[in-house]
């Protein structure tokens, strides 16, 4: 994609597109894994637009989001479940029980983590998953060295992620949630298709290791590679540190990609 805002609405449309053709209905829901961060917010933008515009619903979609902080209080606006509210769930039709995000402050943490697994294989397994990276490859808070088989669990955070979100607090470290409930890579694998977007120079060398590496469970995004239907969507910035060739290979397959949302090209 030329830049961020054309990741965004390829993503917006192939979510509007998978949504549409599963026909939801009440005995019959897409669930959907999402993302917080600044990536998607393009996206959930367009999702709104999308709703707004008639277009798409959400009223028979299920969502799970990928993890939430530790001790910080729901209406703390650094939390997630403050992230999901402000930009996305209260401008679209979905019931709010349907929308899952994982309790930071529950007294019993880790039965927090088991009773998530169980949430999802009720609703059938994740039909989409959405997810973001950080400049160390990691994905949710799966950081660096994590199990690549691993579940949703409690994760201490790696300093290099306290550092990258210390600009959301104040820009003081101590400030950041030192521990995150989040999905494992194992989770996330688990879904029928995984869509991870990726934008700006600073997360280039995370996508060479995503997608020019081997599998590495210190780039946790390259798990990946195995899974049978991964879309990496990417902006001009993002493949500064690839080889050209692997960019024109992608970009000569620019006809399949657009295939991917032809019938919401409309939205």
């Amino acid at each position: 994609m030329d830049n961020a805002d054309k990741v965004s609405e390829w993503a917006a449309k192939y979510v509007a597109m998978r949504i549409k053709h599963f026909n939801p209905g009440p005995d019959r829901y897409f669930v959907l894994g999402l993302p917080t961060g600044g990536t998607p917010l393009g996206m959930y933008e367009y999702l709104i637009q999308y709703y707004k515009a008639g277009d798409i619903s959400f009223k028979y979609v299920k969502t799970f989001n990928m993890d939430e902080y530790v001790g910080l209080p729901r209406d703390h606006v650094e939390s997630y479940h403050y992230y999901m509210m402000t930009n996305f769930f209260t401008h679209v039709d979905i019931d709010p029980n349907n929308a899952h995000i994982l309790d930071g402050n529950a007294v019993d943490l880790q039965a927090e983590c088991m009773n998530y697994e169980r949430l999802i294989e009720e609703a059938g397994g994740v039909h989409l998953f959405i997810g973001g990276i950080g400049p160390d490859g990691h994905i949710a808070f799966n950081e660096p060295g994590s199990s690549l088989a691993s579940k949703t669990r409690v994760k201490t955070l790696a300093r290099e992620t306290l550092e990258a979100n210390a600009r959301f607090f104040d820009n003081d470290i101590e400030k950041v949630p030192k521990r995150a409930l989040t999905v494992g890579v194992g989770t996330v694998m688990s879904a029928e298709t995984v869509m991870i977007l990726i934008t700006g120079s600073h997360k280039a060398f995370a996508l060479h290791k995503a997608i020019e590496e081997g599998v590495n469970h210190m780039w946790t995004v390259s798990a990946f590679q195995q899974h049978p239907k991964t879309i990496i969507l990417c902006d001009e910035d993002a493949t500064l540190e690839l080889k050209v060739k692997t960019v024109k290979y992608f970009k000569a397959l620019g006809a399949v990609h657009e295939k991917l949302i032809e019938d919401n090209s409309d939205s």
